[in-house]
């Protein structure tokens, strides 16, 4: 490495964030690293200014789903990383790559509780895999590029970077690191022999992959996979953009109230392999679809982080591999002669179909379900559906049909207030491609601010607001398990439509079915970032009940 001439820890920074690769952070601006801000200015990424700080962080934690490369935030001390914590608790739980730098007091302040001081050690040590604080601009190359090794490496995730506001303006001649590309674990051959002969040995295999750590040509690998082997495949919990929902090995998802066939499909099953997810809570029905700690079935676990191996179920044969390592070996893997589950695929896939073409009729004027099929009929396969939390998703989950890899981004954490920022950074890394928001009226109004941003950036995402004046999710459940007690869950709404406008974007209002898809197209056509602001009965989030957990849902 050559050594530099002195330079800024600022200045240190934003070049190591060049030798990375990075092309794009989101921020809010702050006093505590002016210095680097200043170092941006002339630097050729693309700073998106959001208008909070959880925003910017779900933006950049869209960015490592999207391209498998830590997203990157930057925020300001205390309230600005606090408000950025729910960014990083979703990167934790969905395993996705991002590192977070927090702007710091100056050293000789530690420890006085000065100005929004905080531990960012103690405040994120339990959803980061490594939290640091740079005390020296001479060391910022070595920890930068060991974050973004940490950040991808093993089970992918978080890192948050303290940067003291002196230190980032103290001076250092020091070599830059170079681009760091992430250790893949592979299977040993020993592994996959063992693999091919339980698969040998079976007669009523299912796949379930999840997880982060695939690109678009290993979900392409594993599709030729399971078409010689005619095995069904299910994707886990908000995944199902890693298999093409038309391939006629799809078996469904394994969301919030799977369809009953698929999970009696995995009840029966001799050999489950699991690769790349952890079939944590919501996949697993609330941890009933395989016993605890040995499953009924012989399990392959494959997954890129030791430590989740075993950590819930102890498999018949543990693979740490990541998914793109793992699925390269399965193209070598011998086709058996003959398959003693033949056709089984082709019924899982008629059991998937049946199950998710025709939405149920819901009460009042606007059918919810027939925009969800009027849109699987004619968006583009590669267009990007981004949605939070609440009951309006289960709809989404199910009666839409993801193709591409990388169309669904959507929390498994189930964070609120996420479709929003994740469409706006979808829609800047992708312009070419249609990109919708699907937000409740609660879930919308959680970062609804950042509508401000996609109008700032030209960004012309359409937003679906499904508004039922209440926390319908919450709501549900106080009718089934408190009746007649209903608290804290009913809202008084602004017209979404006249939100839009005010911003500068395209705004509409949609009271009936047959309102929508005039109102959608002229969205579309406006070139403008648009909200559809659709008037959903409130009576509807009782039929919400199909998608709930079994073990939930049980009276």
């Amino acid at each position: 490495m050559t050594l530099q001439n002195s330079r800024t820890g600022g200045q240190i920074l934003v070049d190591q964030l060049l030798r990375q690769g990075v092309e794009r952070i989101t921020c809010v601006p702050g006093e505590s690293y002016l210095a680097a801000l200043d170092a941006l200015h002339d630097a050729a990424i693309d700073v998106v200014i959001c208008r909070a700080e959880g925003g910017a962080a779900m933006m950049a934690e869209a960015y490592g789903k999207l391209t498998g490369r830590p997203g990157i935030c930057f925020v300001t001390r205390g309230p600005g990383a606090t408000n950025a914590a729910h960014g990083v608790h979703i990167a934790m739980q969905d395993s996705t790559p991002m590192i977070l730098f927090v702007g710091q007091v100056d050293t000789a302040m530690r420890e006085r509780e000065a100005f929004q001081e905080l531990d960012y050690r103690a405040v994120f040590g339990s959803i980061t895999k490594w939290t640091v604080e740079i005390d020296d601009p001479a060391r910022i190359p070595e920890l930068v590029a060991r974050a973004f090794r940490v950040a991808m490496q093993g089970r992918p995730g978080p890192v948050v970077i303290a940067l003291p506001e002196n230190m980032l303006t103290e001076t250092a001649a020091v070599a830059d690191a170079p681009r760091v590309e992430p250790a893949r674990a592979w299977p040993a051959p020993a592994d996959m022999e063992r693999l091919s002969m339980l698969l040998a040995d079976a007669k009523r295999p299912v796949a379930i992959i999840g997880g982060s750590g695939w690109d678009a040509a290993a979900t392409a690998s594993f599709a030729r996979f399971a078409e010689r082997f005619d095995l069904p495949v299910a994707t886990s919990f908000r995944r199902a953009a890693l298999f093409d929902a038309d391939h006629p090995n799809y078996a469904g998802d394994l969301g919030i109230g799977p369809d009953p066939r698929l999970k009696a499909r995995i009840a029966e099953a001799d050999l489950v392999l699991l690769l790349g997810g952890r079939l944590s809570e919501i996949p697993s029905s609330s941890y009933t679809l395989l016993d605890i700690p040995v499953p009924r079935q012989k399990l392959i676990h494959v997954h890129p982080g030791s430590e989740e191996l075993g950590r819930v179920y102890q498999p018949t044969l543990a693979i740490q591999a990541a998914p793109s390592a793992f699925v390269a070996a399965l193209e070598s893997l011998a086709t058996p002669p003959a398959i003693a589950w033949q056709g089984a695929a082709a019924q899982a896939h008629r059991d998937y179909l049946a199950w998710t073409q025709d939405p149920r009729q819901l009460p009042g004027d606007f059918q919810y379900g027939q925009l969800i099929a009027w849109l699987r009929d004619r968006l583009p396969q590669d267009a990007i559906i981004c949605n939070g939390a609440g009951n309006y998703a289960g709809w989404l989950h199910r009666h839409h049909r993801f193709h591409a890899f990388a169309a669904q981004l959507a929390p498994t954490s189930g964070s609120m207030g996420y479709g929003i920022p994740a469409a706006v950074l979808a829609k800047r890394q992708h312009p070419g491609r249609t990109v919708l928001a699907f937000a409740g009226d609660g879930c919308f109004l959680m970062n609804g601010q950042e509508f401000a941003t996609a109008v700032q950036y030209g960004a012309a995402i359409v937003v679906i607001v499904l508004d039922n004046g209440q926390y319908g999710t919450i709501r549900m459940h106080q009718e089934r398990d408190y009746p007649g007690r209903v608290v804290g869950t009913q809202l008084v709404n602004p017209d979404f439509a006249l939100y839009a406008r005010a911003f500068g974007g395209h705004g509409e209002r949609v009271e009936r079915t047959e309102e929508f898809a005039p109102a959608f197209e002229r969205a579309v056509a406006s070139g403008k970032p648009a909200i559809l602001h659709c008037l959903l009965d409130p009576r509807a989030q009782s039929h919400a009940r199909d998608f709930v957990p079994a073990a939930v849902a049980a009276e």
